[in-house]
């Protein structure tokens, strides 16, 4: 039975999460069911959760796909397909133009059937922070007609959220972390120079210093993949960022994008 994943269902969610090793937080699931709160599903079977979907909406422009898993006794029985079926229906009722996801390599054969396109890699890496606290640089939500340009779509409501853990900025950018069951995550990072990049992430690496930190990076920013090496981050895993085309261009900039907000916000 399909059916709206609900609060209740956070500690099975959370329980499938664990079982594919992924990093977010029982705030994660959260935030996914505040902001849309009609489009996070649970497949139940035996009276559990055996499989989750969620689909955030920004605006009719685009849709973003994420949190799909399933109960490793599950697996095989096609709940994912009829999730994503599920969903894709849910965001038609929605008018929404585009639709997108970060596709792992389990994943993407299903995804691809279902008519996406790889549209690019995405890659996490991780490092360790280090460094004296130094100057901070501290910050609200901001930036957020640059955010727009980078990223295609408004997604103020979920920088909203993201922004009440850690925020910095300045003149030429903005970076937002928050924490994780495996580690600290860095993201998103949306500047207009390097340097402004280098500079937050400065800034994060020396309020988590001694920690794990995460941080998803489209490879062709060449500026970022160059800021990861340079502070020791090593890639631990690839996905394919894939999309359903609208029926016209979805203008982005991912030059400006340094690091993402997450593979279940895109």
């Amino acid at each position: 039975m399909i059916r709206l994943l609900l609060p209740a269902d956070i500690p099975a969610a959370m329980r499938l999460k664990e079982a594919a090793g992924w990093n977010q937080t029982p705030e994660d699931w959260a935030n996914l069911l505040a902001l849309e709160p009609e489009g996070c599903f649970a497949l139940e079977c035996d009276g559990t959760v055996a499989a989750t979907t969620t689909a955030v909406c920004y605006g009719k422009e685009l849709a973003w796909i994420g949190m799909v898993l399933t109960a490793p006794e599950y697996r095989g029985r096609g709940f994912a397909r009829r999730l994503m079926e599920h969903a894709l229906e849910f965001l038609r009722g929605r008018d929404v133009a585009w639709i997108k996801l970060d596709a792992t390599d389990v994943g993407r054969p299903l995804y691809l059937k279902l008519g996406f396109e790889d549209e690019s890699l995405i890659e996490r890496w991780a490092g360790v922070g280090v460094g004296a606290a130094g100057e901070d640089k501290p910050g609200g939500l901001s930036h957020l007609a640059l955010d727009r340009e980078a990223f295609g779509a408004d997604r103020s409501a979920v920088l909203a959220r993201l922004s009440r853990w850690e925020v910095a900025s300045l003149p030429d950018g903005y970076a937002m972390g928050r924490p994780g069951t495996k580690a600290f995550y860095f993201g998103p990072c949306v500047c207009r120079t390097p340097e402004a990049a280098r500079e937050l992430l400065r800034c994060f690496l020396a309020r988590h210093s001694g920690e794990t930190l995460f941080w998803d990076i489209l490879p062709g920013n060449n500026e970022a993949l160059r800021l990861a090496r340079e502070f020791g981050f090593e890639r631990r895993r690839q996905l394919v960022r894939q999309a359903l085309p609208g029926a016209s261009p979805f203008p982005h900039n991912d030059g400006l994008v340094y690091g993402t907000a997450g593979f279940e916000y895109g």
